[in-house]
Order: structure tokens, then C-alpha cells, then sequence
């Protein structure tokens, strides 16, 4: 009998632990449940705290940011195609309209403009673009400011030979090439100049060009982009061009 006893409380024995141990695992997973909750509620009350704390227009800035990442528009990158206008509106100035051009000098088209299909070159006997126009004259003959502006850089090109670049309203610039090296009194880097003003005269500086006729290159830039100068010149400009019968185009 006694020996019944012991089997009937070891059997008892190993029941409980059982139930004991269902007891604590379910315990286990009923603490860790709880605290997956309480630590998800933590944090979405931080989230929200923090979005709540921000000025109305942050919070709008921040959610068009995040919903639009691409601009409404992609700024122009062509040449422009038509002749900006110029001028001022009324007494105040308009820096981003361009000014009214006159010639740099008198006498006759050789070359026009073309950015794309090349032409031939007398001196180096091949062909390539022409980023600019060439203007025959005699040599030494007065090259003038083609509109008001600032000289903004004088140089020496290895190719195109002596060299003034003046900027002026408009994002714009007029380079003048293949002049001689002796400059007007006054004419420096930074110096104002007004539409007509003497600033150089033509040479024969320019080795790439050397075989021609002695003649001003001509070149303009707006907004960084090379274009036609003869579309920024007024009818009676490009009329004594046409007109000229010194030298003939």
C-alpha cells in the first residue's frame, strides 16, 4: 500500500508541475504582450506630441515636401528665339531686360552665326561652327561699346587673339575678338561704358582668322547661352550691313 501511495503522490507531484508551468509561460507571454502595448502607445503619443508641437507651417511644409518631390517646372535650357525687349518701364531700370544694340563698328557681314552647321575657314582650311559674326572693316578702324554696360574681363586668346567682354543688363554679354593689342586711355576692367564709346580698334590678332580680310568677330551671350547677335540688332542696323558696298559679304 505504501508503495501505491508513493506512485499516487509522485503522479500528483508531476500534475502540478505541469499545471505550474503552464501557468508561468502564460504568464510570460500575457507580460510581454502588455509591454509590446504599452511600448507602441509610448511611442505613438511621442509622434504625435512632436507633430503637435510644431508651427502650422512647418507641418504643411513638411507634408508638401513629402507628398511632391519633383518641381512644378523645369527651367528652359534652349537659345532663346526671339528678340527680348528692352528698355525700362517707366523711371525705374529693368535689369532683365536687355538694351537696345548698335553696331561696333562700320562695315560689311562675312561670316554669320551658326552654332551648328560649320562653315569653312580661309586660314585653317577646314570646317567648324562660327559662334559669333564677323564684320569686314579696315584694319585699325574704331570698335565701339555695342550697348551700355561694364567691361568685364580683357584678355588674350591663344586663337582668337586680343579679346574685351562687356556685360550688361539682361544677363547679357558682347565679346569683342580680334583686336589689336593698344587700347583707348580709360578702357580697363570694371570701367562703365556707354553704347558707342571707343574701346578698341580692329587688328590682325586673331591666328585662326588671320587669312582674312581684316575684320571685328563679333560674338553674344545671353543667360550662359550663345546666340545670333544679327537677331539683336534693329532693321536699320542690319540694313547698312546690306547696304555696304566696300567690301561686299
Amino acid at each position: 500500500m505504501s508503495e501505491n501511495y508513493q506512485k499516487t503522490s509522485f503522479r500528483e507531484k508531476l500534475k502540478n508541475m505541469k499545471v505550474n508551468r503552464a501557468a508561468f509561460i502564460t504568464v510570460v507571454v500575457l507580460l510581454v504582450a502588455l509591454t509590446v502595448i504599452i511600448s507602441v502607445t509610448v511611442a505613438t503619443n511621442r509622434a504625435k506630441k512632436k507633430g503637435d508641437d510644431l508651427p502650422e507651417d512647418t507641418a504643411k511644409t513638411t507634408q508638401s515636401t513629402t507628398e511632391k518631390n519633383e518641381p512644378d517646372e523645369a527651367p528652359s535650357t534652349t537659345a532663346p528665339t526671339h528678340k527680348p525687349s528692352s528698355g525700362n518701364s517707366g523711371s525705374a531700370q529693368v535689369e532683365d531686360k536687355l538694351p537696345s544694340f548698335i553696331l561696333p563698328v562700320n562695315g560689311a557681314l562675312s561670316k554669320k552665326h551658326d552654332a551648328s552647321l560649320q562653315v569653312y575657314s580661309t586660314t585653317m582650311k577646314d570646317y567648324r561652327v562660327h559662334l559669333g559674326v564677323d564684320l569686314i572693316t579696315e584694319a585699325d578702324a574704331p570698335v565701339y561699346a555695342a550697348a551700355d554696360g561694364k567691361i568685364s574681363k580683357i584678355w588674350e586668346d591663344t586663337l582668337m587673339g586680343y579679346c574685351i567682354a562687356v556685360k550688361h543688363s539682361g544677363d547679357c554679354y558682347t565679346i569683342y575678338k580680334n583686336l589689336s593689342e593698344t587700347l583707348p586711355e580709360g578702357i580697363a576692367e570694371g570701367t562703365s561704358v556707354r553704347a558707342g564709346q571707343l574701346i578698341g580698334s580692329v587688328g590682325e590678332s586673331s591666328m585662326i582668322e588671320v587669312a582674312e580680310e581684316p575684320h571685328l568677330h563679333f560674338e553674344m551671350t545671353v543667360a550662359d547661352l550663345a546666340v545670333d547677335p544679327l537677331e539683336y540688332f534693329d532693321e536699320k542696323a542690319l540694313e547698312s550691313l546690306s547696304l555696304d558696298a566696300s567690301y561686299g559679304e
